[in-house]
């Protein structure tokens, strides 16, 4: 007897693709996937919309957009390539620094057969790769000083914290601890906007406005800054200022398509287009700048994590922030 076909609720069906029910209800509004309707007008997932769904998962993991994404289902495939290039390349990094971790390992392995002591400092070092330096210093006001250390950093870091919390401040230590780092103000037509040749400015332009981008001055200042060919980090000040929603959206989905070899990029935000906590990857982290200044933390990109859901307060849709921009939090003189 044959099997009757599955059909799940929403929230089982993004516990299934392993994505938020935030996510599947914004691929339905995009026109990606229709969701069937029960005969009280519930939503449901049937055997064809969740190998839909599954398809749409696959591509956001490889780094399309949602733009991308529609055009793909819809029969072009031209982005396809271009898209898989850039995957694999991330891919080969990986197994490149896998690879001399493990040579590392082999070589810890070998001092001990022959008596020798490997030293404490090289042991530490095998957790991370010659790809990840190590950031540390004494945090500014209105911290107390306390020693901050980030290991590990990842392509993509957001910088997220409450009005005062003292965000800003963090991201302009970390700018001057990592070597070469830059901090990008709100002015992005200050030192380092011509550092970027004009083709690739153009070409990343091109990129977003096809992907639904909004060309605008504010979208060719910044891409100024993203496209120089600066040596360190780039920690960038409310990456999403001056930006409409399709903007930001298209945005990140580009940053998120950069290739292995280019500098990280820390990103201070508060939007909710801009850091989607249901899109993250393990590309990506979070530091939080909690609203009693104790010290910033790595926030874990799953519900549950310490700090997510403070996480989740500050951030804000681009309409909700718009009402917003441009406000600071009062802060006494000090003395």
């Amino acid at each position: 007897m044959r099997a009757s076909p599955r059909y799940f609720s929403p929230s089982e069906a993004a516990a299934r693709l392993g994505v938020s029910a935030k996510a599947l209800r914004l691929y339905e509004q995009r026109g990606l996937v229709a969701p069937l309707r029960t005969s009280t007008g519930w939503r449901t997932y049937g055997p064809e919309q969740m190998e839909r769904a599954d398809e749409i998962v696959a591509l956001r993991a490889l780094g399309f957009s949602l733009a991308q994404i529609a055009r793909v289902l819809g029969g072009d495939l031209k982005g396809l390539e271009p898209a898989l290039a850039a995957h694999q390349a991330v891919l080969e990094e990986r197994h490149r620094a896998l690879v001399d971790t493990l040579g590392r390992v082999r070589a810890a392995r070998d001092d001990l057969g022959r008596g020798g002591t490997p030293a404490l400092g090289d042991l530490t070092r095998l957790a991370r790769t010659a790809a990840e330096p190590a950031v540390a210093f004494d945090l500014p006001w209105p911290w107390g000083g306390e020693r901050f250390e980030l290991l590990d950093i990842r392509p993509l870091t957001f910088i997220v914290g409450p009005l005062g919390s003292g965000k800003t401040r963090l991201a302009q230590a970390i700018a001057a601890s990592v070597p070469d780092g830059a901090f990008v103000d709100l002015d992005r037509t200050g030192e380092g906007a011509g550092l970027a040749r004009p083709d690739r400015v153009d070409e990343a332009l091109a990129w977003l406005v096809e992907d639904g981008a909004t060309a605008s001055p504010a979208l060719v200042a910044l891409l100024a800054h993203l496209e120089s060919d600066a040596p360190g980090a780039l920690v960038i000040d409310l990456v999403e200022q001056g930006l409409d929603q399709a903007t930001q959206e298209a945005l990140i989905a580009y940053l998120r398509r950069r290739g292995p070899g280019r500098p990280p990029l820390f990103l201070m935000t508060r939007s909710s287009s801009i850091l989607d906590l249901a899109a993250m990857t393990a590309e990506e982290a979070i530091l939080f700048c909690p609203a009693n200044h104790s010290p910033p933390l790595l926030v874990g990109r799953y519900p549950g994590a310490q700090g997510y859901e403070a996480v989740a307060s500050c951030l804000g849709s681009p309409e909700a922030r718009a009402r917003t921009e441009g406000m600071i939090a009062w802060r006494p003189q000090v003395a």
